[in-house]
């Protein structure tokens, strides 16, 4: 509901049933790549695998040891029934302290891997975050125009979340589940070959199991983390629109495409939780079946003589364990499911081509930049679209002019802008500054001799200082303060309770509309650049402020390329150049005079406006 958001569109493709239809999943790709990702810190990882390896192992041989303290017992008995002697306690009590001191020792190494670990993933999510930080400033605006907000931040949050909390698990239960039962199965065929070999006949079973269950579970995986992007989308998109919302009584259409999206989500979350959470019971099940079998052999054996009564307790233990690590590879199938479906958005974002630079031929500080500006047969338009919003644009403009861009809406004046910027590439043309291609500049070299004022203001959480020394980070508080004075802000700045020092909220609601655009102003006043754009810079003004700005402008703009979008045309009466632009073409330039001799599109523009006026 917001003016420069569109609806949150669905994350995938819809078929006919209302269903997102199913795409081809790369789960060994992104896995590769999730590789690459951790390769620096391998050595760490080859170091908790070799902690949780041992912690494991420490832990493996207590049942074994614990059967000797069970046959010292049986044996006391045996003597104490037969009166040759009684329980040794003594070597019960050895036996013992070495048990507390294995597992004390496996304790110890698990709090290591773990404080490793946490702190390996930690930084792990730290740097995927400030890369994809990083990344979202080399993506073309083009990109965002097709992605709402709320996806783009549900990757940065809720993704790698998901992938930290994921990886920390996985990493650490794989190494402790294969070392135990590797362990395990080893003492098992030490214990009693024929038990281990019942125990054994359950495992194809289980990976049967488990290889159905991730089968069917991992495509709603992927969409439930697709739908949490949708409906992040959705809320911030209402949130940051609300006042229009509640304005033309959206509530309730809101909350019904909200309730669409969060079924859809609840939906593919309930049958992703539902057959992964199926593993465990299944597992479970199936591992209590070879326990039972297992008790019953081994009462036999032991009845027969060939086991003692500690073999088999330590045995029976060894089951317990052999199917918690078959039922941890079952959990971990889940959890790598949600790692891959998050890493998966993540790799995706992180892949979108950047804006190229590779063509910059020359830095603004070796070329002497006056501010002449050609407009050579420009075409434009959207990527993604057949629509061509600019057709063929051509103007010259000399330095020091003061260029008005007039027309409807919709006619191209703020994509001609933009593209001053390079904010798109150009479909076919070129614009040239002091006769250079504006591709061979690096974009950032460039856009620090423009200064663009827009009508859609944009303040961040801050002082009021900080907001007009972002057109400039290293002006002094005295810069600053002239700057505004030159833009009419240093009077209603000083009426505020702090001044200067004064906190911008989070939506920055505690000034009026036109206050925000005279700081926007009085940021690009402050940054001196050779370019200046205002793009319906005052429209946000009443009429005597706007008497003032435009005076303030007026010196502003003496020296400097200035190129003005205005709907009120009795504002740039005075301007040097006049651009009547009308679907993607220029239809008419020149002065304020010679356009309205010729009695065509600016004089019935002008004409209409000052009839409206005197109405």
């Amino acid at each position: 509901m917001s003016r420069n958001k569109k609806r949150t569109p669905p994350p995938e493709k819809l078929g006919r049933n209302g269903r997102p239809v199913e795409k081809v999943k790369d789960f060994k790709g992104t896995v590769k790549k999730l590789l690459k990702l951790i390769a620096p810190f391998k050595f760490k990882f080859i170091l908790i695998v070799f902690l949780a390896a041992c912690s494991s192992l420490f832990a493996v041989i207590g049942p074994k040891i614990l059967s000797q303290a069970t046959n010292e017992v049986q044996f006391g008995v045996e003597r104490m029934l037969a009166g040759t002697g009684s329980i040794d306690l003594e070597r019960v009590a050895e036996i013992l302290i070495l048990l507390i001191i294995l597992y004390l020792i496996s304790a110890s190494f698990s709090y290591m891997q773990s404080f490793i670990m946490s702190g390996v993933t930690t930084r792990l999510s730290f740097n995927l975050r400030n890369t994809i930080m990083q990344k979202i400033n080399r993506i073309p605006l083009g990109f965002f125009h097709s992605q709402s907000q709320g996806d783009v931040l549900s990757r940065i949050t809720n993704d790698v979340d998901t992938l930290e909390n994921a990886l920390t698990q996985c990493i650490t239960q794989i190494a402790t589940s294969v070392t135990t039962l590797i362990g395990v199965l080893t003492m098992m065929l030490i214990t009693s070959p024929l038990m281990t070999l019942i125990i054994i006949i359950t495992v194809p079973v289980s990976m049967v199991i488990v290889r159905n269950v991730v089968k069917l579970s991992q495509p709603h995986f992927r969409k439930q983390q697709k739908f949490l992007g949708a409906v992040n989308g959705h809320i911030e998109e209402m949130y940051g629109g609300h006042l229009v919302l509640k304005a033309f009584n959206g509530e309730k259409r809101a909350i019904e495409e909200f309730d669409e999206l969060n079924v859809q989500l609840a939906e593919n979350a309930r049958k992703a939780e539902f057959l992964s959470g199926l593993m465990m019971p299944l597992m479970g099940f199936i591992g209590n079946l070879g326990y039972v079998v297992v008790c019953i052999v081994g009462a036999v054996m032991a009845s027969g003589g060939t086991l003692l009564i500690g073999d088999i307790q330590a045995f029976i233990q060894y089951v317990r364990t052999f199917n918690q690590p078959i039922n941890q590879l079952a959990n971990i199938s889940s959890q790598m499911q949600r790692m891959a479906a998050a890493a998966e958005r993540v790799f995706e974002f992180l892949e979108v081509a950047e804006e190229d630079d590779s063509k910059a031929t020359l830095k603004l500080s070796d070329v002497e930049i006056e501010g002449n500006i050609t407009f050579d047969h420009v075409k434009f338009g959207y990527e993604g679209t057949d629509k061509i919003v600019i057709n063929d644009f051509s103007a010259k403009v000399k330095s020091g002019q003061k260029i008005a861009i007039v027309g409807p809406t919709g006619a191209g004046k703020t994509t001609m802008v933009k593209l001053i910027m390079r904010f798109h590439e150009l479909t076919d043309g070129r614009i040239l500054i002091d006769g250079h291609d504006l591709t061979c500049f690096d974009r950032h070299d460039l856009r620090q001799e423009i200064a663009m004022v827009l009508q859609d203001t944009w303040l961040y959480s801050g002082t009021i200082m900080e907001n007009i020394r972002y057109g400039k980070l290293d002006a002094t508080d005295e810069d600053v303060i002239k700057a505004a004075k030159t833009a009419q802000v240093d009077h209603f700045v000083r009426t505020l309770p702090e001044g200067y020092q004064m906190m911008m909220n989070e939506e920055t609601t505690n000034i009026s509309q036109g206050q925000k655009q005279l700081l926007t102003i009085a940021r690009a006043i402050l940054a001196d650049p050779k370019i200046l754009i205002l793009d319906e810079a005052t429209s946000s003004v009443d009429t005597r402020t706007e008497i003032l700005i435009q005076k303030a402008m007026d010196n502003l703009m003496k020296g400097r390329t200035s190129f003005i979008i205005a709907h009120r045309l009795s504002t740039i009466r005075n301007a040097d150049l006049i651009l009547c632009m009308n679907n993607g073409d220029i239809v008419e330039q020149g002065n304020h005079e010679e356009l309205m001799a010729l009695g065509g599109f600016y004089a019935n523009l002008y004409n209409s406006q000052f009839e409206k006026t005197n109405a």
